[in-house]
């Protein structure tokens, strides 16, 4: 089985008026997403803004949870921050995972747009079977910019919820990043 790598991105991505702009790192994603990253056995959990401030913040909320007093408190919180990788940018990520893997992952492209083709079930056979490592990339704010998106080798089908809503409720399809995380994952490397 292939190693998978999950990058949460705050830069490029749009803004509901589409507008280029970088979002705030937050505390839950930090939380949840790593949990979810070590829950499914994923290698490494890279949190990428560009912005130095920003990743002063999350090295803080890392650094909180990792010392002794807190691995005492919530252990389990400490191991799957012991996941998380901050960088400035996917260059970095990507140079960082070649680094250790010996060669460049896959680039797995997420939507809440028709964007994607790829099934969640043919990806998950692929990752069973392939031995080369995987990069699977969230977007922040209102999505992942254009230029994000041509650097993908693959863009997975968007998560869609029932099919037989009320009217008011039809073509809802909003989750936030922590949710469409747990789903993809548990998609594509669950039991």
């Amino acid at each position: 089985m292939a190693n998978v790598y999950l990058a949460l991105l705050h830069h490029p991505v749009f803004n509901k008026r589409k507008d280029v702009v970088t979002t705030c790192i937050t505390g839950f994603d930090l939380h949840d997403i790593a949990r979810s990253a070590a829950t499914y056995g994923l290698k490494r959990y890279y949190v990428v803004n560009p912005l130095p401030a920003q990743r002063a913040f999350a090295g803080r909320i890392i650094d909180f949870w990792s010392d002794e007093h807190s691995l005492e408190f919530n252990w389990t919180r400490a191991e799957a921050f012991k996941l998380i990788s901050i960088k400035a940018d996917l260059d970095e990520v990507l140079a960082d995972i070649e680094k250790s893997e010996g060669k460049k992952p896959k680039l797995v492209g997420t939507s809440a747009k028709e964007k994607g083709a790829v099934k969640f079930s043919d990806l998950a056979k692929e990752i069973k079977r392939a031995k080369g490592p995987y990069l699977i990339l969230l977007g922040t704010g209102w999505g992942l910019t254009d230029e994000v998106f041509e650097r993908f080798d693959l863009v997975l089908e968007p998560i869609k919820g029932k099919s037989d809503l009320p009217a008011v409720q039809a073509g809802y399809n909003h989750l936030s990043v922590r949710s469409a995380n747990a789903i993809i994952l548990d998609r594509l490397l669950g039991r």
